[in-house]
């Protein structure tokens, strides 16, 4: 008889969102007349951008004809979106198109990358965090230390003083909404270095950074690109949450050791694993990604993240009224809150979802430290948004 991989069933319980939509199915089950207001799973609202759609209904004709249909495209995504990446998202940073690899998402990349690390590896988890890093490091048997990241240090985590085989972190930061400073991941980066350490850097909200002195990309750090790989998403930057596309970045410098001791070169492995596993992301999606680097699509675009910014700061304001001192929301479509009247983040997200019919996302679901705290998204519509607001002012002072 097959076996079943056990640490699986360490993981206990549903995943985090499929308790809130359980939780929040029953609820309007039970209380059909209530219109709730979804402020938890961070899904966009606002349509793809005129740019995007043009590029992909083109995309779709191309697939009407036969000399210009396409089928199997490459693992590593087509050169017209890889170059297109190069050239904006990474000028300057001396990154090349062949460490660019297209994907159907960060979520993907995320959960896979550890295909490339050995079980025995440590890994370092930031807590509060994006459940997939620490659930698929469960899931393959890997050690994890958690690195607290609260009030007290700015929800970035201090550098540790032991020795990690590699590292998450995530900036803007889901879900906590901080951000780092250059000079706090530069010294990330020095850490990494002197310690073999790999970064694995989640920098799918780099689009909502304004301030000019917070870095988008961890290549902007000098030895980046020995130590770290980065993983982006046109998810929230260009609302293809239902689209389905992203891309990783493996530079050729970044080597990590064998068994025996010898460096090994990531970037050619993660090739191979992506050849073996994955067969790229769609043509269509690749099309619409591509429009987003175009003059008029990144016009587009940042209308549409200014939109959910000014959203995310109507949420600010409202939780500093109330007394509350809140986290992100100015370079993140995250706000991160400590719960009113001392409860648990379970018993609040009850509370409000009864008291107010607004749902948001309970933080202990995101680990230890986020018990006792809750996290709402910028993504509903503005008209939703104050609604939402106006529900909850008088009942979180």
């Amino acid at each position: 008889m097959a076996k079943v991989n056990e640490n699986l069933l360490s993981l206990g319980g549903r995943y985090l969102f499929s308790e809130i939509a359980a939780r929040t199915g029953k609820f309007t089950a039970a209380h059909p007349e209530v219109r709730l207001i979804r402020m938890g799973i961070g899904d966009v609202t606002r349509p793809l951008v005129p740019s995007v759609i043009r590029a992909m209904h083109a995309a779709v004709e191309d697939c009407a004809s036969a000399e210009t249909f396409r089928g199997y495209g490459p693992e590593h995504g087509y050169d017209f979106l890889r170059e297109a990446i190069v050239r904006t998202d990474y000028a300057g940073t001396g990154i090349d198109i062949d460490e660019v690899f297209v994907s159907d998402g960060a979520k993907s990349d995320t959960g896979n990358f550890g295909d490339l690390l050995s079980r025995d590896n440590l890994i370092g988890i930031p807590d509060p965090v994006y459940p997939v890093y620490a659930d698929t490091g469960s899931i393959a048997g890997r050690p994890l230390r958690y690195i607290p990241c609260n009030e007290g240090n700015g929800f970035c985590g201090d550098i540790p003083s032991e020795r990690l085989d590699a590292v998450w972190l995530c900036y803007p930061n889901n879900p906590t909404g901080a951000v780092i400073s250059r000079e706090k991941l530069a010294r990330w980066v020095r850490y990494a270095l002197e310690n073999e350490c790999l970064i694995l850097y989640d920098s799918a909200y780099e689009a909502f950074i304004r301030d000019a002195d917070i870095p988008h990309s961890i290549y902007e750090i000098p030895g980046a690109k020995e130590c770290a790989v980065e993983f982006r998403s046109f998810s929230k930057t260009a609302g293809f949450t239902g689209v389905r596309c992203g891309y990783t970045v493996v530079p050729k410098d970044l080597k990590i050791r064998s068994a025996n001791g010898r460096k090994i070169s990531l970037n050619p492995l993660w090739e191979r694993r992506q050849s073996c596993k994955f067969n790229g992301a769609s043509y269509i999606s690749q099309r619409g990604a591509e429009a987003v680097y175009s003059p008029q699509g990144r016009l587009e675009i940042r209308e549409v993240i200014d939109a959910y910014l000014e959203t995310a700061s109507l949420i600010r304001r409202t939780f500093l009224e109330a007394g509350l001192t809140p986290c992100g929301g100015n370079n993140s479509p995250y706000i991160w809150a400590r719960c009113p009247h001392g409860m648990s983040s379970w018993e609040f997200f009850d509370f409000l979802l009864a008291r107010a019919g607004v749902v948001i996302t309970p933080g202990a679901g995101f680990g230890a430290e986020g018990e006792g705290w809750f996290r709402t998204t910028a993504f509903a519509s503005r008209e939703a948004t104050l609604e939402a607001m106006n529900r909850m002012k008088d009942i979180i002072k």
